[in-house]
């Protein structure tokens, strides 16, 4: 802990001194496209296992994006309660069963902690996109009369937050932050805040489920989607052949506490939040090339936790799949390591991209990696641009110890966040 910090803790009257200032992750929960529940997924994603596929939960001929990452195992009744599932969109149907999973999976009891001291914050992106849909429909077809009461917030972006903390009477601090893909790293750095100051426990992470007419309008209008309808090609970061992304749905939630806390319990922690930090990429003005700033990010993560760029083992990238962007994110990681110089990987080649619940599940794979000493691979490309000059891990994973992790992610519109995870 550094003497500001040690300072700030010994003004605040109610809170000790704390031996080790990082927060740990005690508990990971999954609901992804290619495994539901974090053993399923990790056996997957080491396998090199793809969930992406044509969409069925709609008839998406018409649309010129038909290929997607959807949660095909899951089954609303078998997870949240059946009152519970009126009220919310499948969105907050995939958090709240990977909240229960990672509660369970950390050994946490809510309802054997103080309730102001458990905090909530979860990533938004779409919102409730297929409930409120489907409550639109029903405007146009029958009138307001049939429009249901639940219309009001399960759209809204807070509502994955808001029912955990009701389900589990998590009263403390609870919030939600919408920036996109980035959001899902945001979310760990605002539970981390909460954790120096009075809460214990913070159930943080994202998911999201857009796979509605409505929702994959609004995605295709960015331009950044691919439209093949070969899942094994339709998804190529890096790649010569790269088209866009493909979307998919699902994320992961996790548990965070205090290290000493956690380890006064007997929890056995994933791994350590080490360092974050957050930039911003403004709009370039006519005539202009766009710029990154992510490139900044990674070096101010790294900064705060003391770690120089030949200490990270692997970089989980953004990876969008678009040459442009491809070639920002390629150029920020070659600045920062030197050509080819650490293990890049994209794991999310096997679920799409999850905007809120992507970087979150990019979290707990980079965790998982940690726990386990093997990094995950990107599938499908075939041959990495040798103009993007990285050491991409393809096709097979690769072992080899896993200590630094370094997470990246960037939200439509500009947002940039990185986030360093250590063993602890």
């Amino acid at each position: 802990m550094t003497e500001p910090a040690r300072a700030h803790s010994r003004a605040r009257s109610r809170t000790p001194a704390r031996h080790d200032d990082r927060p740990v992750v005690t508990g990971i929960g999954v609901a992804a496209p290619n495994g539901l529940g974090t053993p399923a997924y990790w056996a997957a994603t080491l396998d090199g296992k793809s969930g992406l596929g044509r969409i069925t939960r709609f008839d998406s001929d018409r649309y010129p994006v038909r290929v997607a990452g959807e949660v095909s195992e899951f089954d609303a009744t078998d997870h949240v309660p059946s009152r519970l599932a009126v009220q919310t969109d499948h969105w907050s149907h995939l958090g709240l069963t990977a909240a229960d999973m990672a509660l369970r999976d950390a050994g946490v009891d809510p309802a054997a902690l103080p309730e102001y001291e458990m905090a909530v914050v979860t990533a938004g992106s779409s919102g409730g996109t297929e409930f409120g849909q489907r409550e639109i429909e029903k405007l146009w077809s029958q009138g307001p009369g049939y429009v249901g009461v639940y219309q009001s917030i399960a759209w809204f972006y807070a509502a994955t937050t808001g029912q955990i903390s009701i389900r589990y009477g998590m009263r403390g601090p609870c919030g939600v932050i919408c920036a996109e893909q980035a959001g899902g790293l945001d979310v760990l750095a605002q539970g981390r805040r909460l954790l120096r100051q009075d809460a214990r426990v913070v159930v943080t992470g994202g998911t999201d489920a857009s796979l509605c007419p409505y929702g994959l309008v609004a995605q295709i209008s960015t331009g950044l989607l691919s439209t093949r309808d070969d899942p094994e090609r339709a998804y190529l970061p890096f790649d010569d052949d790269a088209c866009g992304y493909v979307p998919g749905e699902g994320g992961a939630m996790l548990i965070m506490e205090d290290a000493d806390a956690a380890r006064a319990r007997g929890a056995r922690p994933y791994g350590a939040v080490a360092g974050y930090a957050a930039t911003f990429d403004p709009r370039p003005l006519p005539g202009q090339e766009p710029r990154s700033n992510l490139r900044r990010a990674i070096t101010l993560a790294l900064r705060e936790a003391r770690i120089e760029p030949g200490e990270v083992d692997v970089v989980f990238a953004d990876a969008l799949g678009v040459p442009a962007h491809d070639r920002l994110e390629a150029q920020a990681i070659s600045a920062v390591f030197g050509p080819h110089g650490v293990p890049v990987t994209a794991p999310k080649t096997m679920t799409g991209r999850l905007y809120a619940g992507g970087a979150s599940l990019d979290v707990a794979t980079a965790l998982l990696a940690i726990r386990d000493g093997v990094i995950p691979p990107t599938v499908g490309v075939r041959a990495a641009s040798p103009a993007y000059e990285l050491d991409l891990v393809r096709s097979t994973a690769r072992e080899g110890p896993v200590r630094n992790a370094l997470v990246l992610a960037r939200g439509h519109g500009g947002f940039n966040a990185v986030l360093l995870l250590t063993a602890t």
